[in-house]
């Protein structure tokens, strides 16, 4: 037991949503944690900033990045950007996630554990898609003993998307779906992803592992169960997808914040985020929903507010990998 306490767990970005939830599960067992991060503070993770070590994520300094790693028995990366901003892309993203593999194997941490996304491919037509992929392909081709966790929609407190519905839906005078809003998603709670991850990394051999809830549902289905937490349901429009991408692009620029991009879009409607496998969530989505009603969507959550205006944010990205 003694053995198990010195051991130590790090999470890229424990102050940030997926890697908070994971930095508390393991918090809960009792495991020292650090974090490799460039967010100083970020709100809502108050708790987790006060039990972890904090180590600067700096891909440009490949001594600190391994230094930072040593006594690491298993590193946790949520790394990843959600579009490209501010001189960081997809490109980038694999880049770095490179680097962070190689220190990882420089500093002799046991296992990594890679958050990806469900549904990658190498050949997908979507950029976020194929460069998750990608960055699975160099879990896979190094060193290191893995696990590559692929959540589907992941909702829970702080999530950005599903409060983000839920404050469109209390105050706009029409909510626009894209096409018919039949195609399929399945969400997944934000703590059943943690689990899922922490249970990944104890396995003994590498794995990948999708993680999915146990409710499969149509857009409108989702949006309908907002709309019942919330009690507003305004009139729906049903429109082609590229006019609800322009509409989330008008909104942004009102919200000075990017909201919904043509990707996600797409990868929504290609049910993207429907796993194959049998579920390994348990959390229903509507019985969250019921618990946070009074508080969802009260206001809106900026993306580039959490991870580009916060106060306390480090701009490092790392070099730019050579062009082919």
């Amino acid at each position: 037991m003694q053995e198990q306490q010195a051991l130590i767990d790090a999470v890229t970005g424990a102050f940030s949503y997926t890697g908070r939830f994971i930095a508390r599960r393991l918090l809960a067992e009792g495991r020292r944690v650090r974090t490799l991060t460039n967010h100083s503070h970020r709100p809502g993770a108050e708790d987790v900033e006060a039990a972890v070590e904090v180590e600067p994520l700096r891909f440009d300094d490949r001594s600190r990045l391994i230094a930072s790693l040593r006594g690491v028995d298993v590193l946790y990366n949520t790394y990843w950007v959600r579009f490209p901003h501010g001189g960081l892309d997809f490109d980038l993203a694999v880049a770095n996630t490179r680097i962070l593999i190689s220190a990882a194997e420089a500093a002799g941490v046991r296992k990594f554990v890679q958050i990806s996304v469900s549904n990658p491919s190498l050949d997908s037509p979507l950029p976020y898609y194929a460069g998750k992929a990608r960055a699975e392909e160099l879990v896979r081709e190094s060193t290191l003993k893995w696990a590559i966790v692929r959540p589907t929609l992941v909702f829970g407190p702080g999530d950005i998307l599903i409060n983000n519905i839920a404050w469109m839906l209390r105050n706009m005078p029409v909510f626009g779906i894209p096409g018919l809003g039949h195609y399929r998603l399945q969400p997944v709670d934000i703590e059943d992803v943690a689990d899922i991850a922490v249970n990944a990394a104890r396995h003994e051999g590498n794995i990948t592992v999708d993680a999915a809830g146990p409710e499969i549902l149509a857009y409108t289905e989702l949006v309908d169960q907002i709309a019942i937490a919330v009690r507003r349901r305004p009139p729906y429009m049903y429109l082609p997808p590229s006019l609800v991408t322009l509409a989330g692009k008008l909104m942004g620029v009102f919200l000075r914040d990017v909201i919904l991009t043509s990707e996600e879009v797409k990868g929504l409607m290609m049910e993207l985020l429907v796993s194959d496998e049998p579920p390994q969530g348990t959390r229903r989505f509507d019985d969250w929903l019921l618990r946070q009603a009074d508080t969802i969507g009260r206001s809106y959550a900026s993306e580039l507010d959490r991870h580009f205006r916060m106060p306390g944010a480090i701009t490092q990205t790392g070099p730019r990998p050579a062009q082919p």
